[in-house]
């Protein structure tokens, strides 16, 4: 018995050390040595990663039938079949092809897939082209390629949407449609819940796409908050996780004292590659064109996902971003209010204190859930929340100084100084459940049902000294801020909101050439003030047909409307509520793509309305009563031509041009037939990328032309003073349309070095953004910064 004991313990200590190998390395066709690639045994939890020389060890291998995997970014995964007998090392070498197909993600986003996160704004699972509404869409590509490192330098590729004011240099605030504000999300979630839409900031590093979806949101995204909402959703999306290894450094040296470096790494946790994580981050310092101006920030991005089996997929995500900066008065205009006399003010001449600073803090989380139930059917919920501190103290330019005749001296201003804060937090969580082509009998169907819970908690502090002394724009002025200031009291403000909805929508497919949009929302709404609470229900439709009367030729007509309750509690004459406001929207147009989805063109007309407006009451001397009256007519139609892709195979496009009109119709405070303020009616933008080939591969070429309508910088009043720096019945006069041209010229070598460099405003033209008569800040003149980055 003992012998018989004895021999089993040698068989197994054999069959334990039975175990085969496979080694080999991993290269390139050049036979250039690829670091740090992933190794799968395919079916099984094993695997490995190769060393900085290529090599890779997997061990511990029962005899049997395998497939290697073996994939790098850059280039196209690589499998194998070996069969391994007991204690056998076999060698396995791969030689990975370069993956021509990563330009599958042209400038306009990925080429076959939906965008990261598209969920946030549609929830449908569809492609911008096959969606009903306007949705553009910019990649990290195009970002990198321009250099672009704020979202008005991205979306002034995307046709009618443009800067609507800086703020004297503290946010970015964009309009679509002739609307002002539009709402900006990161990730799903409101940044900033004022609701005139004044603007956040934030840093290009970790975005992987910016969608922008111009019109009415009210079907997915909830009632009108902002006065910009019907004009459209700028949703900023940051990078996730990738299950290959890889990543690229980037150093950035510019005009104004730029210093910017970045960083970017991402792969898998655990050998068994379904743990992932991605880390972005960014530090720049900058001066200014205009003397005593700078800025420092610093970004961070950290994201981590899981798949806990196959059809399972958990996404975490934190996004963190710090500016502290000098804000800029800007200039001035000299004369009256309907003439442009818009001073250029010295760049060496800074009209505000030595200490002036404007602090930015915003941190986004999102975790998102992704459950397939069956081939066709899927769980979808996500929790987005957003934190934002603001902390600004600076000076403001008040009236202008009058003579002892009485006459004005446009170039003395009284200068102020103000101090405020605000924090605002907002969260969003949403569970969504997706049919994707589902058939009931000849017919198919692609549905969203769900719901979410918005969350909105702000408080604000400000306080004032509205003269501190009088200034000469002419001349360089004190920065030494008086030490016995007398402050105003200090105001504060606050409210918390929540909103409610549950959605439906319905994609009907009848055949090739016809199917139908069909969505409902209701949204309930509660806001919570110190002195009362108010609630208001909202049901908004979406509505629409789409004919492909030949392939890749879709024919699209929707209206929507959306509701804006922020004025619902004001009152009639007879102390009755009005209720919400409403927008009707129609939209109908063409989208196209071409060359195997390498190029896309799209054509929409739009047509807005709000004639349901709660509109002031004034006495026969324009003096407002303090009650409103419910009617009116506020109309935006315009025209959008979008064209971008990939012309030839080294050749890229965007181009797009919009026509906007705007015009107060039946208004009780403003003339009728005039433009909201801000509002160009022509905007165009034309951008091209020129790849070389053969002898000069790796050099490429881009150069962008931006054009700017004029605009009216005020409203035009019919009697009332409704805001800062109307004059009742005098037309303000319209801020110049302006051009800017940049250009880049970039050179890759051997798939890790890229040496970019970047040219803007080449021809230094002037341009202005201004809000009303508080803020004129021209555009930046010419510039140039020059990009290292490393990929590996």
């Amino acid at each position: 018995m003992f012998k018989s004991l004895s021999w089993v313990l040698l068989l197994c200590i054999q069959i334990s050390f039975a175990q085969s190998k496979i080694t080999g390395t991993v290269t390139s066709k050049n036979s250039e040595v690829i670091p740090y690639a992933s190794v799968v045994v395919k079916g099984t939890n094993i695997g490995t990663s190769a060393n900085e020389k290529g090599e890779y060890l997997l061990s511990n291998l029962a005899s049997g039938d395998y497939t290697i995997t073996v994939s790098y970014v850059g280039y196209k995964s690589s499998s194998k079949e070996i069969t391994l007998l007991d204690n056998e090392t076999k060698t396995l070498l791969f030689q990975l092809e370069e993956d021509t197909t990563l330009d599958e993600v042209e400038v306009f986003g990925n080429r076959f897939e939906h965008p990261d996160k598209i969920e946030a704004l549609t929830r449908l699972p569809l492609a911008p082209y096959e969606q009903i509404q306007s949705i553009s869409i910019i990649s990290d590509k195009l970002i990198e390629q321009q250099g672009n490192l704020t979202i008005a330098d991205a979306t002034k590729n995307v046709p009618g949407v443009y800067t609507f004011a800086t703020y004297g240099n503290r946010r970015e605030s964009m309009s679509s449609r002739g609307f002002r504000g539009i709402p900006i999300l990161k990730n799903g979630v409101r940044v900033h819940s004022d609701f005139r839409g004044v603007g956040v900031l934030t840093d290009m590093q970790g975005v992987d796409n910016i969608q922008v979806l111009k019109g009415s949101a009210a079907i997915t995204q909830g009632v009108a908050t902002d006065l910009g909402s019907p004009g459209g959703v700028i949703n900023i999306v940051t990078k996730t996780p990738r299950y290959v290894y890889g990543g690229n450094v980037s150093l950035r040296a510019g005009s104004f004292g730029q210093a910017r470096t970045t960083f970017d790494v991402y792969g898998p946790l655990v050998k068994t590659n379904n743990v992932a994580f991605r880390l972005n981050g960014a530090i720049e310092r900058s001066d200014s064109y205009r003397s005593r101006v700078s800025s420092d920030r610093f970004y961070i991005n950290p994201s981590l996902e899981w798949k806990p089996d196959d059809k399972t997929t958990i996404t975490f995500e934190m996004d963190y971003f710090e500016d502290s900066r000098t804000p800029d008065l800007g200039t001035v205009n000299l004369g009256e209010n309907d003439e442009n006399n818009i001073y250029d003010l010295p760049h060496d001449i800074f009209l505000g204190y030595s200490n002036d600073k404007s602090l930015t803090s915003n941190t986004t989380y999102s975790v998102r859930f992704n459950r397939e139930l069956s081939e066709k059917l899927s769980l979808r919920g996500a929790l987005y929340k957003s934190s934002l501190d603001l902390d600004d103290k600076g000076a403001s330019l008040g009236n202008v100084v009058e003579d002892e005749f009485g006459e004005p001296i446009y170039n003395q201003r009284i200068r102020g100084y103000s101090a405020s804060t605000r924090s605002d937090d907002n969260s969003v969580i949403q569970f969504d459940l997706i049919g994707d082509d589902i058939a009931t009998g000849s017919i198919s169907h692609t549905f969203q049902v769900g719901f979410d819970y918005r969350t909105t908690d702000y408080s604000t502090w400000s306080q004032r000294v509205s003269a501190v002394d009088t200034i000469d724009v002419f001349t360089n002025n004190t920065h030494t801020l008086p030490d016995d200031l007398a402050f105003s009291n200090a105001s504060t403000a606050g409210a918390k909101s929540k909103a409610i909805g549950f959605v439906a929508q319905d994609v009907i497919t009848f055949n090739k050439y016809f199917k139908t949009f069909l969505g409902l929302r209701f949204s309930k709404t509660q806001s919570i003030t110190a002195t009362e609470t108010t609630e208001s229900d909202a049901l908004n439709p979406l509505a629409g047909i789409i004919v492909s009367p030949f392939k890749n030729i879709n024919v699209f007509a929707s209206y929507t409307n959306s509701s804006y309750p922020r004025t619902a509690t004001r009152l009639d004459v007879d102390g009755n509520e009005l209720g919400n406001e409403r927008y009707d929207q129609f939209e109908t147009g063409i989208k196209t793509n071409w060359l195997n989805n390498r190029l896309r063109f799209n054509f929409t007309f739009f047509k807005i309305n709000n004639r349901d407006i709660n509109l002031p009451v004034y006495d026969e001397n324009w003096v407002a009563t303090g009650f409103y009256q419910k009617g009116g007519n506020d109309e935006r139609k315009g025209v959008e031509v979008e064209l971008s892709g990939r012309l030839l195979e080294n050749l890229e496009v965007i181009t797009g041009y919009s026509y906007i009109d705007a015009q107060y119709k039946e208004h009780t405070s403003f003339v009728y037939g005039s433009a909201p303020l801000n509002t160009p009616k022509h905007t165009f933008n034309a951008y091209a990328n020129y790849n070389f080939k053969q002898k000069l591969e790796g050099l490429s070429v881009g150069a962008g032309v931006y054009y700017t309508g004029e605009r009216p910088i005020n409203d035009w009043s019919a009697g009332a003073v409704t805001h800062e720096g109307i004059v009742p019945n005098q037309e303000p006069f319209y801020v110049d349309a302006y051009t800017q041209v940049n250009a880049q010229v970039a050179y890759r070598i051997n798939n890790h070095w890229n040496f970019r460099v970047l040219l803007n405003n080449v021809f230094d033209e002037i341009g202005y953004n201004a809000y009303r008569t508080r803020f004129i800040n021209q555009t930046d003149p010419r510039n140039f910064a020059a990009v290292l980055s490393y990929s590996f």
